[in-house]
């Protein structure tokens, strides 16, 4: 079997997203996709992947991995290391179509039959709308106008923490991801909060907590956009509040000083959606400065590199969480990886997407119910594109090579 055509797709209502297909002379087509920066991914696929890729054996994972890396983006989550896990997707669902296995049994069967999940309240429009590289204005993140439907968590978490605690505990979640100090980090560049500022955005656990007292896991996303001193006065702050992670409180380029922030607070520190290959994370870990693990399939070197990542984990007594704010691939492959682990602490979901725009882009998605989230159960990932969206108005598709995409156009 031989790789014969990459093609990549992008669709300008979700800017930040990029779909890769590779066809393969055996009629198997494998499905990827990664997020941010699309366009970049899609040139560096197109210039640098595509020429090694074609006329390539896809069975050959670990080697194509290896390869692709190149002098550049082995040890980060940039444009080379995104485009590097968009590609691993797609070839490890070859792999599982070849078979007739789902991606779950080619990583080594189920551990668990489900995961239990944690909703991330973000709604509909968080990253659907944004412009691509996702930068948004923190004081509303680009909301506005009217909902979109029911599950406008990011607003209610920041006006109706206590509705929307009772909302999720009333579809079996039993916790849930919050993050109101960015506004305030954006004020102050994340070099300081003053007292009034705190104290308003202690205003969502107080209603969290009165409203469903202890029956909700509260989990602290603060996107590294503080320095340490802030960091740890937030966590201070917070912990009456019996947070169960603060996740990348501080940029992860200083090991040091997050391990001082891990000290700081009786919380656990959960790290990070940042970060890139398992070399970034085994500093980390032997530096003993988080607690939980978590990663993003799509960032930090597909499948291939977060089963590594996982093992490393395991080795060192830690539990991983995988990341899910982004696309709906994305999504299948981490709850497949999060039922493999044999240390899975819980999986990410953001329930404004799951039911939601994700439906619009693939066939199908991993069911959640009852607070817990299954994995799919076809040959590879499980998932492919709805024939919609290649039929879209807003749609670019590229093809290598070249004289391939003048006979698809």
């Amino acid at each position: 079997m031989k790789i014969t055509q990459i093609e990549t797709i992008r669709v300008d209502e979700f800017p930040n997203i990029v779909f890769v297909q590779l066809y393969t002379d055996e009629g198997v087509i494998g499905l990827g996709e990664t997020f941010f920066g699309a366009e970049a991914v899609e040139a560096w696929i197109h210039e640098s992947a595509a020429p090694y890729l074609l006329g390539q054996d896809p069975l050959q994972i670990d080697k194509h991995w290896q390869q692709l890396g190149g002098f550049l983006g082995l040890n980060s989550t940039g444009v080379e290391n995104r485009g590097r896990s968009a590609i691993d997707f797609a070839l490890w669902d070859i792999w599982g179509k070849w078979v007739n296995q789902p991606l779950y049994q080619l990583l080594g069967g189920k551990t668990h039959e489900r995961v239990r999940v944690y909703n991330t309240c973000a709604g509909y429009q968080y990253v659907r709308r944004a412009p691509a590289g996702g930068q948004l204005p923190v004081s509303n993140w680009g909301v506005s106008g009217e909902a979109d439907g029911p599950y406008e968590d990011l607003l209610g978490f920041l006006y109706h923490g206590d509705e929307l605690a009772k909302s999720l505990i009333s579809e079996g979640f039993t916790a849930m991801k919050i993050w109101p100090f960015d506004p305030y980090a954006e004020k102050s560049r994340g070099q300081y909060i003053s007292r009034e500022d705190l104290k308003a955005a202690l205003q969502p656990f107080e209603k969290i907590r009165s409203a469903v007292g202890d029956k909700m896991e509260i989990m602290v996303e603060m996107h590294s956009l503080w320095t340490l001193p802030a960091a740890k006065e937030i966590a201070k702050a917070v912990e009456p509040y019996h947070p169960t992670w603060f996740e990348d409180p501080i940029r992860m380029d200083d090991v040091t000083s997050l391990r001082e922030f891990r000290a700081a607070t009786s919380a656990h520190v959960t790290a990070s959606e940042t970060l890139g290959t398992r070399w970034s994370y085994r500093n980390l870990l032997e530096r003993r400065a988080v607690d939980i693990v978590m990663f993003d399939p799509s960032w930090v070197g597909g499948i291939s590199e977060s089963k590594k990542i996982m093992t490393l984990a395991e080795a060192f007594q830690r539990p991983v969480a995988p990341h899910d704010c982004t696309g709906p691939v994305e999504f299948a492959v981490a709850v497949h990886l999060s039922c493999n682990a044999v240390n899975s602490y819980i999986q990410e979901v953001v329930r404004a997407f799951f039911t939601g725009w994700y439906r619009e882009l693939v066939t199908e998605v991993p069911r959640v119910e009852s607070g817990y989230v299954y994995p799919l159960e076809g040959a590879g990932i499980g998932t492919e594109l709805h024939p919609e969206v290649l039929m879209r108005a807003d749609v670019h598709r590229r093809v290598s090579p070249t004289e391939v995409a003048r006979t698809v156009f």
